[in-house]
């Protein structure tokens, strides 16, 4: 078996890599649909390619990398937290926490503030579920509403809606990108946390304070039932305080399962079996994204085997001199993987390898260098027309997603803070001084 100090750079490692990018991206462009290929078809594709290459490596030696790379300790704790969110979202909005929360949210609100209410209803909704997707899903009916009452341009309204639910992607530490980031790089959720929020509240204030003097002058109320129970707001704010008290992420998740689920019960939301199918239900929507997870890990193995990483490594820091280049380096990276894929987990989950490297060379704080890799992939996941995330809003108010973009201030902000943040070496970190 090789030695690790035996890998050499080797730019061929990197074919596997853009097969994948070539099958996920080029169906989308051929089609118009960048979902039409199924992303783990073209993940297997990309395996396959790695696997016969490099013919100084028996097959047998080849899927022995591959499977360690699928089954290192650090993908598989990930697999288990997916699951166990996706088991609370779905918990926690079978027993009407999302509802209640956001009709607490409209009780409250003036009607020249709904707009900047939609954006924040919208970051405390995806920090507590976890996923912008299902964010933007649950309250693009309630925008286009608001748009209706308000007088306001309906790209505007969607705008802060997409704002919100990258915010709380970005942040939460239920979401897909915040667990891929953090596990990839070998840090604490709450380092991360405290860390990402610094970097990101200035943008989130900006933000807000932009959507509310473009709507100054609007006027409207909701109408309709906006009944809500406090109760099951409280399973959201649980996970939330618990998260940001540094306790373990398993024990914060198994809690929300927990009490979400009591709740339900208690509230007659749903049945005892009721609840055991939401749990399942909850693991069967992460199964597709742990496949994923595992078959990329091995991927990520067998082209660093091959000398890839080391290829990336030298080309993408090469001009860098210091830990502020080498975060460039990762920034441009995963932003990079982002536009490809129109995904920010696979982007993180792609690039994460490689970022850990990067900050093991220059010094980077495995907090700064997780926070760098969500912050840069969550602004550009926010803005790509084709992106789940504006196709999704776009669909249900029936426009172009393209019209949504420029209102989408909030992933322009956050990538700006991001990179001002590189520049000024904020917030400063005692492993992260050159």
């Amino acid at each position: 078996m090789e030695k690790e100090n035996d890998i050499k750079g080797n730019g061929l490692a990197l074919i596997p890599f853009l097969v994948f990018i070539v099958l996920f991206i080029g169906s989308g462009i051929w089609t118009g649909d960048f979902y039409q290929m199924p992303v783990l078809v073209a993940i297997f594709a990309a395996i396959l390619t790695a696997l016969f290459m490099n013919r100084k490596t028996d097959f047998q030696t080849k899927l022995q990398q591959f499977t360690e790379g699928g089954g290192h300790s650090n993908i598989i704790l990930m697999v288990v937290i997916f699951l166990l969110a996706g088991a609370f979202s779905t918990v926690a909005e079978g027993m009407g926490a999302v509802d209640s929360t956001v009709n607490l949210g409209l009780a409250v609100l003036p009607g020249q503030l709904l707009i900047v209410g939609l954006f924040l209803i919208a970051c405390f909704i995806s920090i507590s579920m976890g996923t912008s997707v299902g964010t933007i899903v649950a309250l693009a009916p309630i925008g286009v509403g608001i748009a209706d009452q308000t007088g306001s341009a309906l790209p505007l309204t969607l705008g802060a809606l997409i704002s919100g639910a990258m915010f709380g992607d970005n942040l939460s530490i239920i979401s897909d990108t915040t667990i891929a980031a953090v596990r990839t790089q070998g840090t604490k959720m709450k380092d991360k946390f405290r860390a990402n929020f610094l970097i990101v509240l200035p943008a989130a204030i900006v933000t807000a304070v932009i959507y509310g003097v473009l709507t100054a002058g609007a006027s409207g109320s909701t109408q309709g039932d906006q009944s809500f129970e406090i109760i099951k707001v409280l399973p959201y704010l649980g996970v939330l305080v618990f998260a940001v008290m540094g306790i373990n992420v398993i024990f914060v998740l198994m809690g929300g399962v927990i009490s979400a689920g009591l709740i339900g019960l208690l509230m007659g939301d749903f049945s005892g079996m009721e609840l055991i199918t939401l749990i399942g239900d909850g693991f069967a929507g992460m199964q597709e994204l742990s496949l994923l997870v595992i078959l990329l890990g091995g991927l990520v193995e067998l082209i660093r085997r091959n000398g890839g990483i080391d290829f990336l490594l030298e080309k993408i820091s090469s001009r860098a001199r210091s830990s502020r280049g080498g975060e460039f380096s990762i920034a441009g990276l995963v932003a990079a993987v982002n536009v490809s894929t129109a995904n920010n987990t696979i982007s993180i989950i792609t690039a994460g390898p490689l970022a850990k490297q990067i900050s093991s060379r220059f010094g980077i704080d495995p907090k700064r260098s997780a926070s760098v890799l969500d912050i840069f992939s969550s602004s550009v996941q926010g803005l790509i027309p084709y992106g789940a995330q504006i196709l999704s809003a776009a669909s249900v108010a029936s426009i172009s997603p393209v019209s949504i973009v420029p209102f989408a201030f909030y992933p322009i902000l956050l990538a700006l803070s991001g990179i001002l943040a590189i520049l000024f070496r904020f917030p400063r970190s005692h492993a992260n001084q050159k």
